[in-house]
């Protein structure tokens, strides 16, 4: 079912969801959420697998038309959204009424905000994801970014998508960016190719994010970081959150839609959540670097999944407390209203209804 109708496209809006899994070694890149821990959450508020498909809107945010009843949910950067010209909340599930025009205007605080749908974004899936991939013009919408006059399908819905109204992200789950983003990574594959003083300089330097900036990766600009023999390697693997190091001695860091393969050295890897907190960082940004073992960056995943997970538990607890639900068995048809956690209930079973006071959930 078409859910939106693009009235603006906004800057950069692209389809997305957690990536291309299992291709890189075909040449196809990985694609998938620039900062992922935000379209995660943005899914989890709406009862959505987390994997779902959601929009990625760059710095400034696309103008939708609601063709149905449906529930948003925004999350990661401050793009002041609307619905009719009245402003809605970040990190809440939205509801919306058929008609109604959705606003998301230039972020204010970070760069890429997402915007996910009860049910998800249904588009085709290629290669076991619906992530659009620019570089290769595949996956999403036509492989290209949000055009005026695009309608988005949404998926199945659970369950009834406003009860879920309302709902809100736990009080400072979103991190915003500092002034100095520190940003954690274990060293290698190529660290041996980069003398003593070199690493030094990486680790104390201060650097800056340059203009040259996309979904593929950015160039930083700093102190140069001196090799031992040379930039150039035979080409290898090149996982999410590389730092490369050229001849220039300026690094660079891959991202989502980074080549699969290259030949420049890596003299770390950035871990996982702060590779997506760096989704969020603008040109002139200034990064430093945090030398962990491999040990602590396990450590480090471990307790960032144990976030999702007191979100759901959190959630999950709530399950129930107010809302309607429906469900049909056969030619069986129930409607359940809650409150509190306790409340009244409806059975209509072949043209008889039975209502009970007080109810247990």
């Amino acid at each position: 079912m078409d859910a939106f109708e693009v009235v603006r496209p906004g800057l950069l809006t692209t389809v997305q969801d957690l990536g291309r899994i299992g291709y890189q070694k075909y040449g196809v890149p990985t694609s998938g959420a620039m900062d992922r821990t935000a379209l995660r959450a943005a899914n989890l508020l709406l009862d959505n697998e987390e994997g779902l498909a959601g929009l990625e809107a760059t710095a400034e945010g696309p103008t939708l038309r609601a063709l149905l009843e449906l529930v948003v949910a925004i999350v990661g950067a401050d793009m002041q959204p609307l619905v009719d010209g009245k402003p809605v909340e970040c990190g809440t599930a939205i509801g919306i009424s058929s008609g109604q025009i959705l606003e998301l205007q230039r972020a204010r605080r970070g760069l890429r905000a997402y915007l996910a749908i009860a049910g998800g974004i249904d588009v085709p899936i290629m290669l076991g994801s619906r992530s659009t991939c620019l570089p290769a013009a595949f996956g999403g919408v036509h492989g290209r970014s949000l055009r005026e006059g695009d309608l988005l399908s949404v998926g199945c819905v659970g369950r009834q998508p406003m009860a879920l109204s309302g709902r809100r992200l736990l009080s400072g789950w979103v991190e915003p960016i500092s002034e100095v983003l520190t940003v954690r990574v274990v060293l290698g594959p190529q660290d041996d190719r980069f003398t003593t003083g070199g690493i030094r300089t990486f680790l104390s330097g201060a650097y800056r994010l340059t203009p040259q900036m996309d979904r593929m990766g950015v160039r930083l600009q700093g102190p140069p970081i001196a090799h031992r023999s040379g930039a150039d390697i035979i080409s290898d693997s090149i996982p999410l959150g590389a730092v490369q190091v050229p001849s220039d001695g300026q690094p660079m860091i891959l991202l989502a839609d980074r080549q699969t393969t290259g030949g420049y050295t890596k003299i770390a890897v950035i871990i996982q959540e702060d590779i997506f907190r760096l989704g969020q960082a603008t040109p002139g940004q200034v990064i430093r670097f945090c030398q962990i073992s491999a040990s602590e960056a396990c450590a480090a995943l471990r307790a960032y999944e144990g976030r999702f997970d007191a979100l759901r538990r959190a959630w999950q607890s709530r399950l129930g407390e107010q809302g309607s639900y429906g469900l049909s068995l056969g030619v069986r048809s129930y409607r359940v209203n809650v409150k509190g956690g306790r409340g009244t209930y409806r059975v209509s079973l072949e043209g008889v209804e039975r209502k009970s006071e007080d109810a247990e959930e």
